[in-house]
């Protein structure tokens, strides 16, 4: 499974934004770098979907060698993972990963269950299940924001400076986990990041814009 931008030109009203050609291999971590306005986020709005007046694009977005274009974000199969954890609140750490699964894969509500006491357990937060998010550390918010993303099972991640938030011991600890299990499970993604530490440790393609 890879992401490739083909040709892809990002367009502010009449004004070129910005212009990449690459494609991200399977479990490879593309990073994009540069300067606010210089249009890593509208990228990232392109990619998922969401992409909103003035701005408009040409090119291709392709998972798979399969276009976008013409996809509702929600059938892209594009997972995000944003600065803050965005978790559910109401709803305990198992419910927000079930929340994530894909309808019609799983035949019980048991088996949903077990799948997300899997995921839990491979990432040694075992027995956490019932846990309030409210009550989990920064870290641990961020590990199951990972897990809720995984377990859509999507085809490719955007990374939205998702550690920016954090410490520089957790930040490392929580970069190195959340790029081994991209890797892994040889998800393409796709990193915005103001951090230099962030593009060696995801240790693929380094693209950097230019300010527009």
């Amino acid at each position: 499974m890879a992401l490739t931008l083909k040709e892809l030109k990002i367009f502010k009203g009449s004004a070129l934004l910005l212009s990449l050609d690459v494609t991200v291999k399977d479990g490879e971590i593309l990073t994009v770098m540069g300067p606010s306005g210089s249009g890593k986020s509208t990228l990232l709005q392109v990619i998922a979907g969401h992409l909103n007046t003035p701005f408009s694009f040409s090119g291709s977005i392709l998972i798979d060698g399969t276009d976008l274009a013409s996809k509702s974000p929600h059938r892209r199969g594009v997972g995000v993972m944003f600065q803050d954890a965005l978790l559910f609140e109401h709803m305990t750490v198992e419910q927000n990963i079930m929340f994530a699964m894909p309808s019609g894969k799983y035949q019980s509500i048991n088996k949903k269950r077990e799948a997300a006491a899997t995921l839990l357990e491979a990432v040694e937060l075992g027995g956490m299940q019932h846990r309030a998010v409210t009550s989990l550390s920064g870290g641990q918010q961020s590990r199951i924001s990972l897990l809720r993303t995984l377990a859509a099972e999507p085809q490719a991640v955007l990374l939205d400076e998702p550690f920016s938030k954090l410490d520089t011991a957790l930040r490392e600890q929580i970069r190195e986990w959340t790029f081994t299990q991209l890797r892994e499970r040889n998800i393409p993604a796709l990193l915005v990041t103001h951090d230099n530490a962030d593009a060696v440790s995801a240790g693929g393609q380094i693209v950097e814009l230019l300010s527009c």
